[in-house]
């Protein structure tokens, strides 16, 4: 019987919702969508797609490693941008924290994100620990 375990990190943006950030299940971490919020105040970082893109990167590899995982262990990615216009934009700061494993990945435009973010990411990934 698999265990099912729910993670929380202070390193990462609390869950705005009733969900959890990340829950871990047969050796695997899965994280709920991450969006561009400061840890601490909760507030939108960035008016840029790099400056948010950046923000949602750093958010998403401290919360894989509370969940004792990393961004070398992603298999899977799924990105959501409010605008495809962005999306080489968006490419080049992802393409910096996956250098040598990269994952799968889909990327979709949606009419519209949490807070007005312009990205939100997230992951599945292989626990390490």
């Amino acid at each position: 019987m698999s265990i099912r375990t729910l993670v929380q990190s202070d390193q990462a943006p609390a869950a705005i919702g009733p969900y959890s950030q990340a829950v871990t299940a047969n050796g695997l971490v899965y994280t709920a969508g991450v969006i561009p919020l400061d840890p601490e105040s909760m507030e939108l970082v960035g008016t840029t797609i790099q400056q948010q893109t950046e923000r949602v990167m750093k958010s998403l590899e401290a919360l894989l490693g509370d969940a004792g995982s990393g961004l070398g262990s992603v298999i899977k990615t799924t990105c959501f941008l409010s605008d495809l216009g962005d999306f080489a934009a968006f490419n080049e700061v992802y393409a910096t924290y996956f250098t040598d494993a990269k994952p799968a990945r889909s990327t979709v435009e949606v009419a519209a994100l949490p807070k007005g973010a312009k990205v939100e990411i997230e992951a599945i990934a292989i626990i390490e620990s």
